[in-house]
């Protein structure tokens, strides 16, 4: 299971938008990153990076997989598994209750 990220939502918004605005005033997408990871301070300049790639999925300027697309498969891998647990209960009881029925029954 991923670990919470100790950035909050709105400061990986502010950074994205402000890599936006000021990628003209570099002459490289990963120079401005770098710019704007130092200003926040943001651990890695890589971090920024997938956020930004994460948020043009999310426009739909970039192919890909987008964070509503992925928290439906969370949830439905979460769902999946919780019926299999509950579907291997039913047949364990379904086992022992056939049991019970297969057993001779003692004559009073």
């Amino acid at each position: 299971m991923a670990r919470p990220s100790p950035y909050p939502l709105e400061l990986r918004k502010r950074a994205v938008r402000m890599v936006a605005e000021v990628r003209p005033e570099y002459d490289t997408e990963w120079s401005a990153m770098k710019a704007v990871a130092a200003k926040l301070g943001i651990g890695t300049t890589e971090t920024l990076r997938k956020w930004v790639r994460q948020d043009q999925i999310d426009a739909g300027a970039r192919p890909g997989t987008t964070t509503e697309e992925s928290a439906q498969v969370k949830a439905m891998k979460k769902e999946i598994a919780e019926l299999k647990r509950a579907n291997e209960i039913l047949k364990a009881a379904a086992s022992f209750f056939a049991a019970e029925l297969d057993r001779p029954q003692a004559r009073s």
